[in-house]
């Protein structure tokens, strides 16, 4: 794993790097995010923002949805994947909010996970993008960007969110997780990472243990190409 100053100036240039990234899933409420991630799971951010693009402006508060039956839900969400699990879920946690919750997502990470398909991703997502709590969801691009890097070094989410919360002021967490997602999707891919133009490659123990033979390169060029595309 990287030293304190090591992982403080990959964080540094990871900020520099990716300076506006955000989240991908369009929503407007807090309840319309948490759709949004349910429906993310084993789904591109692109596919679900065309599932919600049409299914928001007929339904989008615990009311409407909880209202819905799943024929009529269903037909909005079949383009993500395992549609009809994550629709009954969705479903669910809309009459749970009414009857439970008083039609409110909860601004609290224990209380969400006890939501139908809420999982300690999605919480933490929901948490941080809509409530401004600090917190760290590990999805796939943040679990591998962060062990080849080196910010972390474990073989789960849990032990990698453990470990980057130690690595990660608390409150850059919530952008940290946009620097890595972004790194994840524009440069460190998971087959064939960029390590030609990634300004990490100095400091990164994957490019570093001679998994990818590339030149290293210059950091301000690479930030700049990023920046420009």
């Amino acid at each position: 794993m990287l030293t304190k100053a090591q992982k403080d100036e990959a964080l540094a240039i990871l900020h520099a790097t990716h300076p506006n990234a955000k989240p991908a899933l369009d929503f407007s409420s807090p309840f319309e995010l948490l759709v949004a991630t349910i429906l993310s799971a084993q789904s591109t951010d692109v596919m679900v923002n065309k599932c919600t693009a049409e299914l928001f402006p007929v339904a989008n508060t615990p009311e409407q949805i909880a209202a819905m039956s799943e024929e009529a839900l269903f037909p909005y969400i079949k383009r993500c994947g395992f549609f009809n699990t994550k629709g009954r879920h969705i479903l669910e946690t809309a009459r749970i909010l009414v009857t439970e919750f008083d039609s409110e997502v909860p601004a609290d990470l224990e209380k969400l996970q006890t939501l139908p398909g809420v999982g300690r991703k999605t919480a933490n997502v929901v948490a941080s993008n809509a409530f401004g709590i600090p917190a760290i969801a590990v999805d796939t691009h943040v679990f591998r960007v962060s062990n080849r890097i080196g910010l972390a070094q474990a073989k789960n989410v849990e032990k990698t969110e453990e470990q980057l919360q130690k690595a990660i002021p608390r409150e850059n967490w919530t952008q940290a997780h946009h620097w890595l997602i972004y790194h994840g999707r524009q440069i460190c891919d998971a087959r064939k990472p960029k390590c030609e133009i990634c300004p990490l490659s100095h400091l990164c123990l994957y490019f570093q243990g001679g998994k990818q033979a590339a030149k290293k390169p210059s950091a301000k060029k690479a930030v700049e190409k990023i920046r420009a595309k």
